[in-house]
């Protein structure tokens, strides 16, 4: 069993320090070019993976990156940016936090559509009774 252990751990350490030196930024690598780190890495695995995990990459925190901001993907209730822009854009594109402001503006959509509504529903009503008052009513009638 420890023979076992003896390959591979060394194993699994040169393929964790090879995957890391290929998906590291170039920004983040130190002392020398990333192809001869991956190139070190793999003709001596051992030396080679242990030199790339103390001295090959410049370590950061967990969480931040070396240009100071946070690194990968940020969920949108977490990012501010995004935050701030709900805020500042309402559902209609109006600017503005207040809620009222959006009801009285759907109150007032709501009131045109209706309105327009029940013109059409008259302007329908004049045609089909031949009341002569609607707008196309001067046409001749189809046969």
């Amino acid at each position: 069993m420890l023979r076992v252990l003896m390959i591979l751990v060394p194993l699994a350490l040169s393929i964790y320090a090879f995957i890391d030196c290929i998906t590291t930024d170039e920004k983040e690598i130190r002392y020398i070019p990333k192809p001869l780190w991956a190139i070190l890495v793999l003709l001596f695995p051992l030396v080679g993976s242990i030199s790339w995990l103390i001295v090959g990459r410049a370590r950061t925190p967990r969480g931040a990156s070396p240009s100071g901001r946070r690194g990968g993907w940020v969920a949108p209730d977490d990012n501010p940016e995004f935050l701030k822009s709900l805020k500042d854009d309402g559902k209609d594109g109006t600017k503005g936090d207040d809620p009222t402001d959006a009801a009285k503006n759907d109150d007032a959509l709501l009131k045109d559509w209706e309105d327009d509504l029940r013109r059409r529903e008259e302007e329908l009503k004049r045609r089909e009774g031949g009341t002569g008052e609607g707008p196309d009513d001067s046409a001749p009638p189809k046969s």
